[in-house]
């Protein structure tokens, strides 16, 4: 058994992994100051005696004593990191910085949830890890975009100079139950969407792609990775199915059985067009693919957001 340190522990993707270290019987240190991670994540976790909730802004140090550390404190969405962008890439370059500090004097193993973003909008298609990216280092998404690959190229330094034990993992669109309703990412729009029979917002000519990866197979790759030996990464966890937002958009509409419309509104700047994972490593170093498709996540994720949405109209 031992400490383990959740950064934005009550987040979407980060309450997930205090659960599954929570049932293999570690103590978790759940780190977060809320500005999108919500204690509904995790209210179920709060009665073990081994789950502890630090409200605490990664942008401070912090001293605690842990064997490993999930560093995925950062808002992931356009609506919130672009509400405050000063704050997102310092939550990535200074959080990245003291969760490195604290891996190097306790010598934890620290893995950073990174992102698809780092490849902007590709030129090369599918993105493998070997790819560049083709980034904006002063548009509106570069807080997230630069911040992220800012945390990567710290991640790598510390490695190099003082021997820091890291992970790298690029996570490609995630979904599944517990996606903030105001989230602003597409699956969970398109969902609230329909489910109150508005309208559903595509932006562009809804021709763009993206890879949807179901929550439960994201965390597999994770725990996969953090536990493997001789390899740091970067490496690609998302799902190599790709569908346009159009298709998405529609299969959504079919399985709520909704009576809303597509309206198409102007594709906001630096949009990428394409979006899918080469996951050749992952399935070489982690013996890992995703395996749950998108239908069926959908109506996981759809049965989650009524839910959620009949609780809000009380």
């Amino acid at each position: 058994m031992s400490r383990v340190l959740v950064t934005g522990g009550a987040g979407f993707i980060g309450s997930y992994l205090c659960e599954h270290l929570l049932n293999e019987g570690h103590e978790v240190l759940c780190l977060d100051n809320f500005f999108t991670g919500t204690k509904d994540n995790i209210i179920h976790l709060m009665d073990n005696h081994r789950f502890e909730l630090i409200r605490h802004d990664i942008t401070e140090p912090i001293m605690l004593e842990v064997d490993r550390i999930y560093h995925f404190a950062c808002p992931a969405s356009p609506v919130h990191y672009q509400y405050n962008p000063v704050k997102t890439i310092k939550t990535n370059v200074m959080g990245t910085i003291n969760m490195l500090g604290l891996a190097k004097r306790v010598k934890a193993r620290v893995m950073l949830a990174s992102t698809s973003e780092v490849y902007g909008d590709p030129k090369v298609h599918p993105q493998t890890e070997e790819y560049w990216g083709h980034v904006n280092p002063i548009g509106p998404r570069s807080c997230y975009d630069e911040g992220k690959r800012v945390a990567e190229t710290l991640m790598m330094d510390y490695h190099r100079q003082n021997n820091v034990d890291i992970k790298i993992i690029r996570i490609f669109n995630t979904y599944g139950p517990r996606m903030a309703i105001n989230d602003g990412r597409v699956v969970s729009n398109f969902i609230v969407q329909a489910l109150r029979g508005e309208d559903i917002t595509v932006y562009g000519d809804g021709k763009q792609t993206r890879s949807f990866c179901y929550i439960d197979d994201l965390v597999d790759g994770i725990f996969k990775m953090m536990n493997t030996e001789d390899f740091i990464g970067p490496v690609n966890l998302g799902n190599p199915a790709e569908f346009t937002i159009l298709e998405l958009a529609e299969l959504v509409i079919e399985l709520t059985g909704s009576k809303s419309k597509i309206k198409y509104l102007p594709k906001p700047q630096d949009d990428p067009v394409q979006r899918q994972p080469d996951i050749t490593l992952a399935k070489r170093k982690l013996n890992w693919e995703p395996r749950i498709p998108l239908r069926e996540g959908l109506e996981k994720t759809i049965a989650y957001f009524e839910s959620r949405l009949s609780q809000t109209q009380r």
